[in-house]
């Protein structure tokens, strides 16, 4: 059975980092995208970050870049999320997906439907 599973979530103040995991069973990793999308109270889920499977190419939301980075360790089925610079703005409930396919711009990351999610890790910057 596929799964996914998120942690590394918390508070943090402003300026602040935080790394999210999104460790998977059941299937492996390196053959799929693994995106990252967050979800704030009362706003849309919207696309933050993600790895292709084919090359490993990566996409970021216009607001995070610079200041997070989406890794893979294939050794441990892992997918990462270092966030730095933390903002107010950036709590959320983060959640990873995964996919067979290969987006080529941050338009299809975000609007591709996925077939797999986990359950989501809280991120709340405040201070």
């Amino acid at each position: 059975q596929l799964r996914l599973v998120e942690s590394g979530g918390g508070l943090v103040q402003p300026g602040g980092s935080l790394r999210l995991s999104c460790a998977a069973s059941g299937f492996t990793l390196d053959h799929y995208t693994i995106g990252w999308f967050r979800q704030a109270p009362g706003k849309a889920r919207e696309g933050v970050s993600c790895i292709t499977s084919s090359d490993s190419s990566t996409y970021y939301k216009d607001s995070v870049k610079g200041r997070f980075t989406i890794s893979r360790d294939n050794a441990k089925n892992t997918v990462y999320l270092q966030m730095n610079s933390l903002k107010p703005e950036d709590t959320a409930v983060y959640y990873c997906a995964a996919d067979r396919f290969d987006p080529r711009t941050y338009y299809e990351f975000n609007t591709y439907e996925y077939n797999y999610w986990g359950q989501g890790t809280q991120v709340t910057v405040s201070s």
